[in-house]
């Protein structure tokens, strides 16, 4: 699998309602569609049971792919089913207690982060990368202002990388891309979209190829 370093990269959210199967095909089907750097999967409403259940079948997935898998969740499933690293959707102090708790050993990054006061503070942390927007935050088919902003604005000042929720279309990767971010996150774009995960994400990946912006060495 080719790995576009030099331009914004793709990370999937898995969705909540992902069929019978847990998500399994959809993910499995997504991964064959091209480059994807990680996969965030979040707990929604599962019990730590049962969210240890569907991580232990999407885990290994997203790793035979070569992309990192990500637990926005209870730490100790990341854990258990030897996940890459974890999503900490806390404040500043959560995650520094995550980094002291699990870093290096596991990628730590930080959500929560709306404006820019409470991004700095969590960057000063040094997490893994910082994460504009809400996990389920794809509401419209365009990303939102605000985090285009952020990014924008933490792109340019902070080597740290930062990931940027996008929207529900496809096409709202560019505008992340245009933002400088490194890593635009895409949810119902690709799960929810009527050609399929494996074309969509083929497709975001040809926009990106052809429109991002590369970044300077």
């Amino acid at each position: 699998m080719s790995s576009p370093e030099d331009r914004c990269r793709l990370v999937l959210i898995m969705p909540e309602q992902a069929g019978e199967d847990g998500g399994r095909e959809a993910l499995a089907a997504a991964l064959r569609g091209g480059d994807v750097a990680s996969v965030i999967l979040p707990q929604y409403g599962l019990s730590d049971a049962d969210f240890q259940k569907r991580a232990s079948v999407l885990v290994p997935l997203v790793q035979d792919a070569g992309a990192a898998a990500l637990i926005a969740g209870d730490s100790r499933v990341a854990g258990r089913v030897k996940a890459d690293g974890l999503h900490i959707q806390g404040n500043a102090a959560d995650l520094a207690e995550a980094m002291e708790r699990h870093s290096p050993k596991l990628i730590v990054g930080g959500g929560g982060a709306t404006e820019r006061h409470t991004a700095l503070e969590m960057g000063e942390h040094r997490p893994d990368y910082i994460f504009f927007g809400k996990l389920d935050g794809d509401i419209k088919p365009e990303a939102h202002p605000k985090n285009l902003a952020l990014g924008e604005w933490w792109a340019a000042m902070i080597e740290i990388p930062c990931i940027v929720m996008g929207g529900t279309a496809l096409e709202s990767a560019l505008a992340v891309a245009e933002s400088g971010a490194e890593f635009v996150a895409l949810r119902e774009a690709v799960f929810g979209a009527g050609q399929g995960p494996a074309s969509a994400v083929a497709e975001v990946n040809a926009i990106l190829d052809e429109k991002a912006p590369r970044f300077a060495d």
